[in-house]
């Protein structure tokens, strides 16, 4: 018979694919997890100096766990499966959450079967597998990543899912049991006094972050940018980002393009805050995300947002309210709501005082801390 929930004080693993989302997007939780007692090994590959001790001043103990991240071929498996069984025989946790797919399998496997008390997978989003598309390599994704979800979530005490068509979508293709226990936590949440309320943003401005991909939308970003900038030369429309070695991501020439056309390339930059006050609208045509962190980072800044009727970016807006609803992969619907704001200066301000509402009513990582928690037995 399962064990029931741990007890207070616990000795808690988190585990992450990205070493500096532990803090970006997990610091919190690891704050809130020593706040309430509990002793937190924060775990990620290519753990940098900068990471660990950030870690260490949260209170928590930082470890490297070696395996490859961008690989779900069987050989890179069953070493990552190894590195991450290795770790739980060192830290002897009694939870383990992990988060994105890699840690989300592999700490799974490793930890289920009683090997942990209690396994909790936050699945929190569906990336390149199971974005649309019929490529071959996109294909043969996902029917590697579907074997492996299926093994694997069997083994977990509960998934956490950022939406409900993520949700709906492991349940239809039988990636996760009917009768596994499933929840939907608000994303990662956003720290509300990081990213506070600013004032009002330059007019017809624009932004969107993102690693430069074409599931992110961006090539609809630089198609409608370059026609709105050929009628309204004064609207300023900015990119935040990095090419990435994904299959999917954008090329070089097409950036320079999309620079030649008007877009003010900000390159990758480690704090965002200081380009979103500059905005005042925040954009992310995504096809599918699981809650989009940037979006919610805009939204606590209280930006309107223009962003797609699609899984996860469809959560964050409600149409006409904080922002503006288009459809993916549709340019020129991005571009007629991009004109709207230009043409109507005084539709921004509204719009991004009801996201930063939204935001601290449903987004606060307080809130969703605590939901985790709960669902973690803790």
């Amino acid at each position: 018979m399962k064990a029931g929930p741990p007890a207070p004080s616990s000795i808690v693993l988190l585990l992450g694919s990205y070493a500096p989302s532990l803090i970006n997007f997990r610091g919190p939780l690891i704050a809130d997890l020593v706040a309430s007692g509990h002793r937190v090994v924060a775990a990620a590959p290519n753990l940098d100096e900068g990471t660990r001790r950030l870690v260490a001043a949260l209170g928590a103990e930082a470890r490297e766990v070696p395996f490859s991240n961008a690989s779900l071929n069987p050989v890179d498996l069953l070493a990552g499966y190894q590195s991450v069984r290795r770790l739980i025989r060192e830290t002897k946790p009694t939870v383990l959450i992990a988060y994105t797919i890699k840690p989300v399998i592999l700490g799974s496997l490793a930890g289920g079967g009683g090997r942990v008390k209690r396994v909790v997978a936050l699945v929190t989003g569906l990336g390149f597998s199971f974005t649309g598309g019929r490529e071959l390599r996109r294909l043969a994704s996902r029917v590697a990543a579907s074997i492996l979800y299926r093994v694997a979530l069997s083994k977990a005490d509960v998934a956490l899912f950022q939406n409900e068509d993520d949700r709906r979508l492991f349940l239809k293709l039988r990636l996760i049991g009917s009768r596994k226990r499933t929840a939907i936590v608000n994303g990662s949440g956003i720290d509300l006094a990081r990213f506070k309320l600013a004032g009002a943003g330059a007019p017809y401005s624009f932004l969107m972050i993102a690693r430069l991909l074409g599931d992110k939308g961006v090539r609809e970003y630089g198609w409608a940018a370059a026609r709105l900038k050929a009628t309204h030369p004064h609207a300023r429309v900015a990119l935040v980002g990095y090419l990435d070695p994904s299959p999917d991501s954008i090329s070089q020439a097409e950036l320079d393009r999309m620079v030649a056309n008007g877009v003010e390339f900000l390159g990758r930059l480690d704090d965002v805050r200081p380009a979103i006050a500059a905005c005042s609208v925040y954009v992310l045509p995504s096809y599918r995300e699981g809650t989009p962190r940037s979006v919610l980072e805009a939204m606590a800044m209280g930006r309107a947002i223009i962003t797609t009727d699609a899984p996860g970016c469809r959560d964050t807006v409600k149409d006409g309210e904080n922002g503006i609803l288009i459809p993916p992969r549709d340019a020129g619907a991005l571009y007629a709501a991009m004109l709207r704001f230009v043409e109507t200066p005084g539709l921004a301000y509204p719009m991004g005082a009801a996201s930063r509402r939204l935001a601290e009513d449903i987004y606060d990582v307080r809130k969703v801390n605590a939901d985790i928690m709960r669902h973690a037995g803790l």
